[in-house]
């Protein structure tokens, strides 16, 4: 007979405590290194935990050894920046198995894409008034690794050219503003491809946050699974109920794992690791049930 593999955690979405599957480090835009971010985990109470850093998998290695030290489970992944019909849509990879083959491609080829798109980032907010964009970008970031747009909002606020990130962002930065680069970025099905010839799930990130209405937000769904793509955050930070349990029935008609996680940068803010909204019951199975997560769940 077969060995039956025992999990840890919970087979109901709403009864799932002491994890967090998006979360970032400074080896992307976040503001603790690896170490400290599995460290407040930990003091946090968390007991699962993937580091989803954009485009790269370069904080996993530390992540991995701080959290073997505090009896962590971590989940090696990455945050991947996409296309769809000229939306910046983002897929988290979840990998259990590590970086194999066309990904471990995929992430050298994002990594020359993030600069280039910095560089031009920087060019079209020096015509709204930021003096040497990129090198006050590179500043905020404080240490090398590719430029994203916090860091220039960040940048922005330096300046004294708006007076919070959110405003950064709504005025320059956000979808569909000046310094919204999506040129550089590969496909939607691409990606998925690269993720799951590495062995991993693909997760559609934060679906509630790219401001699309409910029909278009079910082709991106339908999109996303046609490609190979098995899963979707159902929970992503704080957001509203009723858009949560409305997402929950996307996701259950189309036969999706869901996922959850804060999408954690810095402390100080309203998330944490671990903070999120509220999940409702639902049909909708835990990513961490799918079998190619099984290592990860197993008692």
């Amino acid at each position: 007979m077969p060995m039956t593999v025992l999990s840890v955690l919970p087979a109901s979405l709403a009864e799932s405590q002491g994890l967090d599957l998006h979360m970032h480090s400074t080896a992307s835009d976040g503001s603790l290194p690896p170490a400290e971010l599995v460290a407040l985990c930990h003091r946090r109470g968390l007991t699962h935990m993937a580091l989803t850093d954009h485009d790269t998998v370069a904080g996993v290695e530390a992540a991995a050894v701080a959290a073997e030290a505090l009896g962590i489970r971590l989940l090696p992944a990455t945050e991947l920046s996409t296309q769809w019909r000229g939306v910046n849509i983002h897929v988290v990879g979840l990998l259990q198995d590590g970086v194999h083959g066309a990904l471990a491609t995929g992430l050298e080829s994002q990594a020359l894409a993030r600069e280039a798109r910095a560089e031009e980032i920087a060019s079209r907010l020096e015509k709204v008034g930021l003096t040497d964009a990129l090198a006050r970008a590179r500043e905020q970031a404080g240490e090398w690794r590719p430029l994203g747009r916090p860091d220039f909002a960040r940048a922005l606020v330096a300046a004294g050219l708006v007076p919070d990130i959110a405003t950064a962002f709504r005025k320059h930065l956000g979808n569909g503003k000046r310094g919204d680069v999506k040129s550089h970025w590969p496909y939607l099905a691409e990606v998925v491809e690269w993720i799951v010839g590495s062995g991993g799930v693909a997760v559609l990130a934060h679906p509630l946050r790219y401001g699309m209405t409910r029909r278009k937000r079910g082709l991106l769904l339908d999109a996303f699974r046609d490609a190979g793509g098995e899963a979707a955050e159902l929970v992503s930070g704080f957001q509203n109920a009723d858009m949560t349990r409305d997402l929950a029935r996307q996701l259950d008609e189309r036969g999706l794992y869901g996922s959850l996680g804060s999408d954690f940068h810095s402390p100080g803010g309203p998330l944490a690791p671990g903070t999120m909204g509220s999940v409702p019951r639902s049909a909708v199975a835990p990513v961490w049930t799918h079998p190619r997560l099984a290592s990860f769940a197993a008692a």
